[in-house]
Protein backbone atom coordinates (compact mmCIF):
# COMPACT_ATOMS: atom_id res chain seq x y z
CA UNK A 1 0.00 0.00 0.00
CA UNK A 2 1.38 3.32 -0.72
CA UNK A 3 2.08 5.04 2.49
CA UNK A 4 2.66 8.82 0.69
CA UNK A 5 -0.97 10.50 1.60
CA UNK A 6 0.84 14.15 1.66
CA UNK A 7 3.05 16.02 -0.39
CA UNK A 8 4.63 19.53 -0.01
CA UNK A 9 6.12 20.76 -3.33
CA UNK A 10 9.36 23.43 -3.37
CA UNK A 11 10.27 24.55 -6.95
CA UNK A 12 12.95 26.66 -7.71
CA UNK A 13 11.46 29.48 -10.01
CA UNK A 14 13.59 32.34 -9.89
CA UNK A 15 13.39 32.68 -13.88
CA UNK A 16 10.10 32.90 -16.37
CA UNK A 17 10.19 29.40 -17.34
CA UNK A 18 10.38 28.33 -13.84
CA UNK A 19 6.98 29.68 -13.34
CA UNK A 20 6.34 28.00 -16.27
CA UNK A 21 7.49 24.77 -15.46
CA UNK A 22 5.69 25.13 -11.60
CA UNK A 23 2.25 25.28 -13.37
CA UNK A 24 2.90 22.34 -15.43
CA UNK A 25 4.15 20.24 -12.76
CA UNK A 26 0.79 21.53 -10.51
CA UNK A 27 -1.07 20.63 -13.46
CA UNK A 28 0.27 17.42 -13.87
CA UNK A 29 -0.69 16.64 -10.53
CA UNK A 30 -3.65 16.84 -10.38
CA UNK A 31 -5.77 14.04 -9.95
CA UNK A 32 -2.75 11.99 -7.69
CA UNK A 33 -3.64 10.16 -4.66
CA UNK A 34 -1.93 12.42 -2.66
CA UNK A 35 -2.55 16.11 -1.52
CA UNK A 36 0.35 18.57 -2.92
CA UNK A 37 1.26 21.54 -0.84
CA UNK A 38 2.60 24.04 -3.45
CA UNK A 39 5.27 26.32 -3.71
CA UNK A 40 7.27 28.31 -6.27
CA UNK A 41 9.98 30.17 -4.37
CA UNK A 42 11.48 33.09 -6.67
CA UNK A 43 13.95 34.07 -4.72
CA UNK A 44 16.85 31.45 -3.91
CA UNK A 45 17.59 32.82 -0.33
CA UNK A 46 14.22 31.91 0.42
CA UNK A 47 14.59 28.10 -0.89
CA UNK A 48 15.41 27.08 2.80
CA UNK A 49 12.67 28.81 4.94
CA UNK A 50 9.93 27.84 3.01
CA UNK A 51 11.30 24.08 3.19
CA UNK A 52 11.31 24.31 6.97
CA UNK A 53 7.84 25.84 6.70
CA UNK A 54 6.76 23.19 4.57
CA UNK A 55 8.47 20.41 6.72
CA UNK A 56 6.85 21.70 9.75
CA UNK A 57 3.44 20.49 8.37
CA UNK A 58 5.09 16.54 8.08
CA UNK A 59 4.24 15.37 4.82
CA UNK A 60 5.32 11.86 3.59
CA UNK A 61 6.80 13.17 0.50
CA UNK A 62 8.86 16.41 -0.48
CA UNK A 63 8.95 16.81 -4.05
CA UNK A 64 12.29 19.55 -4.81
CA UNK A 65 12.29 21.00 -8.19
CA UNK A 66 15.11 22.61 -9.78
CA UNK A 67 18.27 21.47 -11.44
CA UNK A 68 21.32 19.26 -9.62
CA UNK A 69 22.43 22.46 -7.32
CA UNK A 70 19.07 23.05 -5.79
CA UNK A 71 18.29 19.22 -4.88
CA UNK A 72 21.91 19.20 -3.36
CA UNK A 73 21.43 22.45 -1.24
CA UNK A 74 17.73 20.87 -0.11
CA UNK A 75 18.63 17.66 0.74
CA UNK A 76 20.69 18.20 3.91
CA UNK A 77 17.07 19.71 5.63
CA UNK A 78 15.30 16.56 5.00
CA UNK A 79 17.35 14.21 6.78
CA UNK A 80 16.04 13.24 10.05
CA UNK A 81 12.43 13.44 8.66
CA UNK A 82 10.44 10.86 7.81
CA UNK A 83 9.63 12.00 4.55
CA UNK A 84 10.67 10.29 0.91
CA UNK A 85 12.65 13.03 -1.22
CA UNK A 86 10.58 13.19 -4.92
CA UNK A 87 12.39 14.95 -7.55
CA UNK A 88 11.35 17.12 -10.53
CA UNK A 89 14.57 17.62 -13.11
CA UNK A 90 13.73 21.55 -13.85
CA UNK A 91 18.13 22.20 -14.06
CA UNK A 92 20.35 22.07 -16.93
CA UNK A 93 22.02 19.04 -16.97
CA UNK A 94 19.47 17.15 -14.60
CA UNK A 95 22.52 14.38 -13.66
CA UNK A 96 20.81 13.15 -10.38
CA UNK A 97 17.66 12.01 -12.49
CA UNK A 98 19.32 10.47 -14.94
CA UNK A 99 20.92 8.28 -12.65
CA UNK A 100 18.25 7.40 -10.91
CA UNK A 101 16.26 6.75 -14.08
CA UNK A 102 13.57 9.75 -14.02
CA UNK A 103 12.21 10.71 -17.36
CA UNK A 104 13.27 14.25 -18.22
CA UNK A 105 10.05 15.65 -18.86
CA UNK A 106 7.28 17.22 -16.29
CA UNK A 107 4.92 14.56 -17.03
CA UNK A 108 6.89 11.36 -17.17
CA UNK A 109 8.82 12.66 -13.84
CA UNK A 110 5.18 13.40 -12.21
CA UNK A 111 3.87 9.82 -13.30
CA UNK A 112 6.88 8.71 -11.19
CA UNK A 113 6.01 10.53 -8.03
CA UNK A 114 2.38 8.85 -8.37
CA UNK A 115 3.20 5.27 -9.33
CA UNK A 116 6.99 4.95 -8.59
CA UNK A 117 8.10 2.92 -5.58
CA UNK A 118 10.37 4.46 -2.58
CA UNK A 119 14.07 3.73 -2.56
CA UNK A 120 16.49 4.18 -0.39
CA UNK A 121 19.78 5.32 -1.40
CA UNK A 122 23.16 7.21 -0.22
CA UNK A 123 24.67 10.48 -0.28
CA UNK A 124 27.86 11.74 -0.68
CA UNK A 125 29.46 14.17 1.65
CA UNK A 126 32.30 16.79 1.55
CA UNK A 127 33.24 17.10 4.71
CA UNK A 128 30.29 17.68 6.64
CA UNK A 129 28.23 18.85 3.92
CA UNK A 130 25.43 16.43 1.92
CA UNK A 131 25.05 15.37 -1.96
CA UNK A 132 22.99 13.92 -4.04
CA UNK A 133 25.06 13.16 -7.39
CA UNK A 134 28.53 14.16 -7.76
CA UNK A 135 30.92 16.54 -6.33
CA UNK A 136 33.93 17.74 -8.85
CA UNK A 137 37.54 19.58 -8.77
CA UNK A 138 39.16 20.92 -11.76
CA UNK A 139 37.94 22.73 -14.55
CA UNK A 140 34.10 21.98 -13.74
CA UNK A 141 34.12 24.27 -10.37
CA UNK A 142 35.99 26.84 -12.53
CA UNK A 143 33.36 26.75 -15.24
CA UNK A 144 30.38 26.88 -12.67
CA UNK A 145 32.55 29.93 -10.38
CA UNK A 146 32.48 32.21 -13.48
CA UNK A 147 29.39 31.24 -16.06
CA UNK A 148 26.96 34.26 -15.61
CA UNK A 149 23.49 33.04 -15.05
CA UNK A 150 22.14 34.54 -18.22
CA UNK A 151 24.11 31.89 -20.27
CA UNK A 152 22.23 29.05 -18.34
CA UNK A 153 19.33 30.48 -18.80
CA UNK A 154 19.21 31.67 -22.21
CA UNK A 155 20.87 29.12 -24.10
CA UNK A 156 20.70 25.89 -21.74
CA UNK A 157 23.25 22.92 -22.24
CA UNK A 158 24.66 24.86 -25.46
CA UNK A 159 25.61 28.06 -24.17
CA UNK A 160 26.93 26.01 -20.93
CA UNK A 161 29.23 24.09 -23.02
CA UNK A 162 30.55 27.49 -25.54
CA UNK A 163 31.74 28.64 -22.17
CA UNK A 164 33.14 25.36 -21.00
CA UNK A 165 35.34 25.85 -23.85
CA UNK A 166 36.09 29.41 -23.34
CA UNK A 167 37.32 28.17 -19.86
CA UNK A 168 39.17 24.86 -20.67
CA UNK A 169 41.68 27.07 -22.38
CA UNK A 170 42.74 28.69 -19.37
CA UNK A 171 42.90 25.78 -17.41
CA UNK A 172 45.51 24.26 -15.66
CA UNK A 173 46.60 20.60 -14.74
CA UNK A 174 47.23 20.47 -11.03
CA UNK A 175 49.10 17.50 -8.31
CA UNK A 176 46.60 15.09 -6.62
CA UNK A 177 46.61 13.55 -3.47
CA UNK A 178 44.65 10.78 -2.62
CA UNK A 179 44.47 9.36 0.96
CA UNK A 180 46.52 9.68 3.87
CA UNK A 181 50.43 9.11 5.07
CA UNK A 182 52.60 6.49 3.76
CA UNK A 183 49.40 4.69 1.44
CA UNK A 184 48.42 8.10 -0.33
CA UNK A 185 48.79 8.33 -3.77
CA UNK A 186 50.37 11.43 -5.97
CA UNK A 187 49.28 12.28 -9.37
CA UNK A 188 48.88 14.63 -12.12
CA UNK A 189 45.35 15.47 -12.69
CA UNK A 190 42.68 17.44 -15.06
CA UNK A 191 39.80 16.53 -13.58
CA UNK A 192 38.26 14.79 -10.32
CA UNK A 193 35.02 13.17 -10.31
CA UNK A 194 33.59 12.59 -6.30
CA UNK A 195 30.76 10.49 -7.23
CA UNK A 196 27.60 8.91 -5.33
CA UNK A 197 25.97 8.54 -9.03
CA UNK A 198 27.42 8.04 -12.82
CA UNK A 199 26.25 11.15 -14.18
CA UNK A 200 28.70 14.18 -14.10
CA UNK A 201 27.51 17.29 -16.61
CA UNK A 202 24.67 15.46 -18.26
CA UNK A 203 26.70 12.42 -19.50
CA UNK A 204 27.58 8.92 -17.93
CA UNK A 205 31.06 9.36 -17.08
CA UNK A 206 31.86 7.12 -13.51
CA UNK A 207 29.96 4.05 -14.52
CA UNK A 208 31.54 2.34 -11.20
CA UNK A 209 28.96 5.20 -9.16
CA UNK A 210 26.11 3.64 -7.52
CA UNK A 211 23.14 5.27 -5.48
CA UNK A 212 23.24 2.06 -2.61
CA UNK A 213 26.79 0.63 -2.94
CA UNK A 214 27.57 2.16 0.54
CA UNK A 215 30.95 3.39 -1.24
CA UNK A 216 32.35 6.83 -2.58
CA UNK A 217 33.80 6.86 -5.77
CA UNK A 218 36.60 9.06 -6.63
CA UNK A 219 37.50 8.83 -10.04
CA UNK A 220 40.21 10.86 -11.73
CA UNK A 221 41.53 12.16 -15.13
CA UNK A 222 45.34 11.74 -15.05
CA UNK A 223 47.77 13.72 -17.04
CA UNK A 224 50.21 16.57 -17.33
CA UNK A 225 47.99 18.21 -19.98
CA UNK A 226 44.47 18.94 -21.10
CA UNK A 227 44.34 16.93 -23.96
CA UNK A 228 43.60 13.83 -21.65
CA UNK A 229 40.51 15.59 -20.24
CA UNK A 230 39.19 16.69 -23.44
CA UNK A 231 39.37 13.14 -24.69
CA UNK A 232 37.73 11.49 -21.75
CA UNK A 233 35.00 13.59 -22.19
CA UNK A 234 34.11 13.23 -25.46
CA UNK A 235 35.09 9.86 -25.18
CA UNK A 236 32.14 9.31 -22.32
CA UNK A 237 29.92 11.51 -24.67
CA UNK A 238 29.88 9.15 -27.77
CA UNK A 239 30.36 6.03 -25.09
CA UNK A 240 34.02 4.84 -26.82
CA UNK A 241 36.00 2.23 -24.75
CA UNK A 242 39.03 4.88 -24.44
CA UNK A 243 36.93 6.68 -22.08
CA UNK A 244 39.12 4.36 -19.52
CA UNK A 245 42.06 5.00 -20.85
CA UNK A 246 43.33 7.94 -18.95
CA UNK A 247 41.33 7.38 -15.70
CA UNK A 248 41.91 5.80 -12.24
CA UNK A 249 39.34 5.04 -9.39
CA UNK A 250 39.43 4.84 -6.10
CA UNK A 251 36.73 2.97 -4.26
CA UNK A 252 36.04 3.74 0.04
CA UNK A 253 33.77 5.19 2.73
CA UNK A 254 36.08 7.58 3.35
CA UNK A 255 38.85 9.35 1.51
CA UNK A 256 41.10 12.38 2.27
CA UNK A 257 41.51 14.78 -1.12
CA UNK A 258 44.04 17.07 -1.13
CA UNK A 259 45.65 19.52 -4.12
CA UNK A 260 48.57 21.20 -4.87
CA UNK A 261 47.46 23.99 -5.16
CA UNK A 262 44.31 24.51 -3.30
CA UNK A 263 41.16 24.00 -5.38
CA UNK A 264 37.81 24.86 -5.30
CA UNK A 265 35.19 21.92 -5.44
CA UNK A 266 31.42 22.18 -7.23
CA UNK A 267 29.45 20.25 -5.17
CA UNK A 268 26.25 19.31 -7.95
CA UNK A 269 27.06 22.46 -10.30
CA UNK A 270 27.88 24.86 -7.08
CA UNK A 271 31.23 25.97 -5.79
CA UNK A 272 30.84 25.40 -2.27
CA UNK A 273 33.98 24.06 -0.67
CA UNK A 274 37.91 23.77 -1.12
CA UNK A 275 40.81 21.88 -0.97
CA UNK A 276 41.70 19.41 1.61
CA UNK A 277 38.30 17.88 2.18
CA UNK A 278 37.30 14.77 3.33
CA UNK A 279 34.84 12.76 1.14
CA UNK A 280 32.65 10.54 2.32
CA UNK A 281 29.16 8.36 1.78
CA UNK A 282 26.27 8.02 4.44
CA UNK A 283 25.09 4.67 3.26
CA UNK A 284 21.35 4.49 3.26
CA UNK A 285 20.96 7.89 4.47
CA UNK A 286 17.43 8.31 2.68
CA UNK A 287 14.58 7.53 0.58
CA UNK A 288 13.69 8.29 -3.07
CA UNK A 289 10.52 7.90 -5.04
CA UNK A 290 12.03 5.96 -8.15
CA UNK A 291 10.34 4.32 -10.74
CA UNK A 292 9.71 0.68 -10.64
CA UNK A 293 11.53 -1.21 -11.79
CA UNK A 294 10.83 -4.15 -14.46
Amino acid sequence: MNRIRTAAMIVNARSRSGQDQFAQACHALQGAAFEVDAHAVEDPDQLVPTLKRALERKPDMVILGGGDGTISSLVDYLLGHDVVLGVLPLGTANSFCRTLGIPLDIPGAVEVLKTGRPRRIDLGMIDGDYFANCAAIGLSPQIAKTVPHGVKKLFGRVGYLAWASLQFAKFHPFELIVGQGASAKRMMATEVRISNGRFHGGTELVEEARLDSGEIIVQVVCGKGKRSLARNWAAGFFRLDSRRVDTVTFHGQSLRIETNPPLPISIDGEVLAKTPVMAKIAAGIIEVMAPVEE
